[in-house]
């Protein structure tokens, strides 16, 4: 498909590109002049926030474990676990990070804002948000169709991370597939994006249902506290099939900023995402180390299904996007979809 772009969001962008941006990099160096490039004589530091410790998030993990970082000349920041993809935002929009972690929602939602926005990275080519219920849940199993399961979600508490997030994203695209509208036909529970919360509210009742990323939904199934009952990512849903959905975005002035620092975390991340996939035996270790103190039967689960949702490369893929972008557009979560050519960011 092609994602609609009108001519004033065209021109509007252009306008900002090529007007706004040598004045928004002179406010960003004179209020950090630490991060002068290589060229005035310093060490750049590229600071990186991320919403959670999701499993989206673990190319970064191993990027950093694994040296790729500091092999392509990258010097990374700490990297802040900010919550939300709004947080996130709001980091950048700041100036407090450079590329944000999170998911290709809180993107479109910062695009929809500030036309500057840019799509950096890759991180995940598949929707990795699972709708999770516990054992006593009142519906039909999770073998029913996909319009039973989500009607047997009308009226119920469901957890979710937050407004304007991926796993709000879900639940709204689901119900409008039944006629229905999540903010008034279910109750949303904001739980933040500690697994712990989302885990507890579930099993001391608090929530009906969880809509959370991984790996929630394997925790809980491990744990014999519930099944995983809608998944995107085991084709549950198929319009969303190979959807990219983990991405790092930014501002296009911030990452020209630091564009040499750009191109070597891409290769670092490029670096990363073939050793997942490839060389099982040395994820393994570096899954458990960076979901501490999370049971083998759930890393067991993860571990099946992550060389399926890890993408070939670190770049956008086109057709990753406009399955991302038609998601989105059909469940009324945008009303207009950045132009693919446009909203990547190229150096």
């Amino acid at each position: 498909m092609t994602s609609p772009l009108s001519a004033r969001h065209f021109n509007r962008r252009t306008f900002i590109a090529s007007m706004g941006a040598a004045s928004a990099l002179a406010a960003l160096t004179a209020c950090n002049p630490a991060v002068t490039g290589a060229s005035g004589g310093s060490t750049e530091t590229l600071n990186v926030g991320q919403i959670s410790d999701s499993v989206a998030f673990f190319p970064l993990f191993v990027a950093e474990e694994k040296g790729f970082f500091t092999d392509e000349g990258v010097t990374l920041g700490e990297r802040p676990r900010l919550g939300t993809g709004a947080k996130v935002a709001a980091a950048l929009k700041s100036g407090s990070i450079d590329l944000g972690a999170g998911v290709i929602t809180d993107a479109f939602n910062l695009e929809s804002v500030q036309d500057d926005a840019v799509l950096v990275s890759s991180l995940v080519s598949e929707y990795y948000v699972d709708v999770v219920v516990g054992p006593d849940f009142d519906g039909p199993a999770e073998s029913a169709s996909l319009e039973d399961k989500v009607q047997a979600l009308v009226g119920k508490n469901i957890g979710i991370t937050g407004p304007g997030s991926g796993t709000e994203a879900l639940l709204t695209f689901l119900f409008k597939k039944i006629g229905k509208d999540v903010q008034t036909d279910a109750t949303l529970v904001n739980l933040g994006a500690t697994a712990s919360a989302a885990v507890g509210a579930l099993t001391a009742g608090r929530v009906d249902a969880l809509s959370f990323f991984q790996p929630i939904g394997q925790m809980v199934e491990a744990s014999g506290d519930g099944v995983i009952y809608i998944s995107p990512q085991r084709g549950d849903i198929p319009e969303l099939e190979g959807a990219l959905h983990g991405v790092v975005f930014s501002y296009s002035a911030l990452a020209d900023k630091k564009a040499e620092q750009v191109k070597g975390f891409n290769r670092a991340i490029e670096k990363a995402l073939a050793f997942i996939r490839d060389d099982q035996a040395g994820t393994a270790p570096l899954l458990q180390a960076y979901l501490q103190q999370t049971d083998q039967s759930t890393l067991d689960a993860l571990m099946e299904i992550l060389p399926q949702e890890t993408p070939a490369s670190s770049a956008i893929d086109q057709q990753a996007y406009e399955t991302a972008a038609a998601f989105h557009l059909d469940s009324g979560l945008v009303k207009e979809a950045p132009d693919f050519s446009t909203f990547v960011y190229s150096d």
